[in-house]
């Protein structure tokens, strides 16, 4: 099972055919992992991703499973399983 690599930054291009993009706005998206990456934290794989450029965020509903973060320098990642 391929990981997301975060080591170097992320950029959703790189995972184009692996990732769906569920919902974008300004500063964030929510992509579906469609082909079973690995958790850049915990190597397990995870169904979102929420990718965030924003100084703040705000969710309003808790997952049911556990959750991941990964910080690159420009962004926050939320995996949740």
């Amino acid at each position: 099972m391929a990981r997301l690599d975060v080591s170097d930054g992320f950029d959703v291009h790189d995972y184009r055919s692996k990732l769906k993009l569920l919902r974008q706005d300004a500063g964030s998206m929510s992509l579906a992992n469609r082909e079973g990456l690995g958790c850049p934290a915990c190597g397990d794989p995870f169904e979102r991703l929420f990718v965030s450029d924003d100084e703040t965020v705000t969710f309003s509903s808790a997952p049911e499973g556990p959750i991941c973060l990964a910080r690159t320098d420009d962004r926050l990642l939320v995996m949740t399983h």
